[in-house]
């Protein structure tokens, strides 16, 4: 039996393995040269959304609302009252604020002290959402809005004093 046809490579398949791993890295270089400002913006408009939309919700049927914050959401150290308020006030104005990419690293720590909140006291089985939230709110904590924001403009103007 002649077993140096066995242990020779395929040159054929060799080829097709060194295009293959080349077009990959060709796919991952591209991938990373995409500008942090084009990702940031997917991230500011979804959680802009969720929240914009449990705060028009909310306003909807405010009576509703009240009587969840009464019998349901069990938000610690505030009265019920107060705190439908100041999470309506949190859900309407946060939104705006990372759409425009102003305040926008203020704004996210407020919405993740928010789904902190809502996770701990009103809704902790509801974690796989919220992880999602939280992981979006921290890049956008940690990296700011990008370039493509009123927050960068300001900084350009202004220099790092904002």
């Amino acid at each position: 039996m002649n077993t140096t046809a066995l242990n020779t490579p395929d040159p054929v398949a060799a080829g097709a393995g060194t295009r293959l791993i080349a077009g990959t890295e060709r796919v991952i270089g591209w991938l990373e040269r995409v500008p942090y400002s084009l990702l940031a913006l997917p991230l500011r408009f979804a959680v802009a959304t969720v929240f914009w939309d449990s705060g028009t919700t909310k306003l909807a049927n405010w009576d509703a609302t009240l009587q969840l914050f009464e019998d349901e959401y069990h938000v610690p150290l505030l009265p019920p009252d107060f705190a439908a308020h100041l999470g309506a006030a949190i859900e309407l104005t946060t939104p705006v604020l990372l759409v425009l990419g102003l305040l926008t690293r203020p704004a996210a720590l407020l919405l993740l002290g928010m789904t902190t909140v809502i996770e701990v006291f009103v809704y902790p089985q509801a974690w796989p959402t919220h992880i999602q939230w939280a992981a979006m709110l921290l890049v956008l904590l940690c990296r700011g809005a990008g370039s493509l924001s009123i927050d960068h403009l300001l900084r350009r103007r202004f220099g790092r004093r904002v």
